[in-house]
């Protein structure tokens, strides 16, 4: 049962294992972001963090750091730890060998393999075990959501990503949109590319820019899986993003309107193409999600266009929207917003953010809402 810190100086202690837990974004999918901090006698003897999916658990990380004995110390983990063999071997049997006496957990683990097993494990190793909640919970959890989306429901989490223009606009009614954000937020929106697991467009997006949808950033730890929803299968084999595979994976999300020469042609040509079924997009939207969780996919920045995140959004699949807002305006009646779709017949039916931030970069506004918490 969660409780209510004791001291500020615990909470000290596991706002630091987030911390060093946030060192790994975007490089230990399909795992969690994990920290931890041992202390004894008042004293850090030993800290660390989970690098990458088949290295050491933080929770390892710490105790192979630690300067002295960890017997009798404390650990404080952002994550509950685990109790099973994966690529590693389970983190409770490491604090029980180590003789920790106490274990401080900042959030839950929701998956099947977890959720509170090692926290009994340890207590009934005699080891005290507390599991907090308050504002240092809640910042461990929203640290780690693609995971627990997907721990919960078998689908990524969604991040919409747009640009639009001060009266609403994310192209002229010629449709140009070169470019309505500036070069400061363009890099910003590559390194979200490199932290998430997917990177998602329509088949209108692909044909009219020919993206190769890859992270342009120094020192990049890998390119996100490139995704095209693409009813009728219309990608061109000779496409960049096809031709480029050596680079990054492709999937093409199809619907039962793409013929078979079609998904066979772009099967051949390497892209790992998936057929989903449904009564309308938004319902082969959430399908695409499923089939896309089932292959690890657990964060996925969808990028465009209106009508894409239209299917999304009626799909009740959004779960995070970044907005840049450029300081021009565009004007004009056939000029596009940044999402289609049914939409809401009621404002007071249409999704409200649970949480906003707002940052200026360059000349743009970045406006981060957050709409669902996992």
């Amino acid at each position: 049962m969660a409780q209510t810190l004791g001291t500020e100086r615990d909470a000290g202690h596991l706002r630091r294992a987030i911390e060093l837990a946030r060192e790994a974004r975007g490089m230990t999918s399909p795992n969690p972001l994990v920290g931890a901090v041992i202390v004894k006698d008042g004293r850090v003897i030993g800290e660390g963090f989970h690098a990458a999916a088949g290295l050491p658990h933080a929770e390892r990380v710490a105790l192979g750091a630690c300067s002295q004995d960890p017997a009798g110390a404390t650990m404080y983990v952002s994550l509950e730890p685990c109790c099973h063999t994966g690529r590693t071997p389970p983190c409770t049997d490491a604090i029980v060998e180590a003789r920790i006496k106490r274990v401080v957990v900042a959030s839950d683990d929701p998956s099947d393999e977890a959720s509170g097993r090692g926290l009994g494990i340890l207590r009934d190793e005699g080891i005290s075990v507390e599991m907090v909640d308050g504002d240092v919970a809640a910042a461990a959890r929203l640290i780690n959501q693609p995971f627990r989306k997907h721990a919960r429901t078998g689908r990524p989490l969604v991040v919409m990503k747009t640009a639009m223009t001060l009266d609403g606009k994310v192209a002229t009614s010629t449709g140009d949109s070169r470019w309505i954000s500036g070069e400061a937020s363009r890099a910003r929106a590559h390194r979200w590319r490199a932290e998430l697991d997917a990177v998602a467009v329509g088949i209108g997006t692909a044909l009219a820019d020919d993206p190769l949808l890859t992270a342009r950033v120094e020192a990049v730890p890998r390119q996100p899986r490139r995704v095209i929803f693409d009813s009728e299968g219309r990608l061109p084999l000779r496409s960049s993003l096809l031709r480029s595979l050596d680079e990054a994976p492709v999937i093409v999300i199809c619907s039962r309107a793409a013929s078979r020469t079609r998904t066979q042609a772009l099967s051949s040509a390497g892209a790992d193409v998936i057929t989903v079924a449904g009564e309308n997009e938004a319902a082969r939207v959430r399908a695409a999600l499923h089939e896309l969780g089932s292959r690890d996919v657990q964060s996925l920045l969808l990028e465009g266009g209106p009508h894409l995140a239209g299917a999304f959004l009626d799909a009740g699949e959004v779960d995070e929207m970044r907005v840049f807002i450029a300081p021009i305006v565009a004007g004009g009646r056939q000029a596009r917003s940044p999402i289609e779709g049914q939409g809401f017949q009621l404002i007071g039916a249409a999704r409200r953010a649970l949480a906003r931030e707002v940052e200026e970069i360059g000349d743009d506004a970045l406006i981060t809402a957050r709409l669902t918490e996992w």
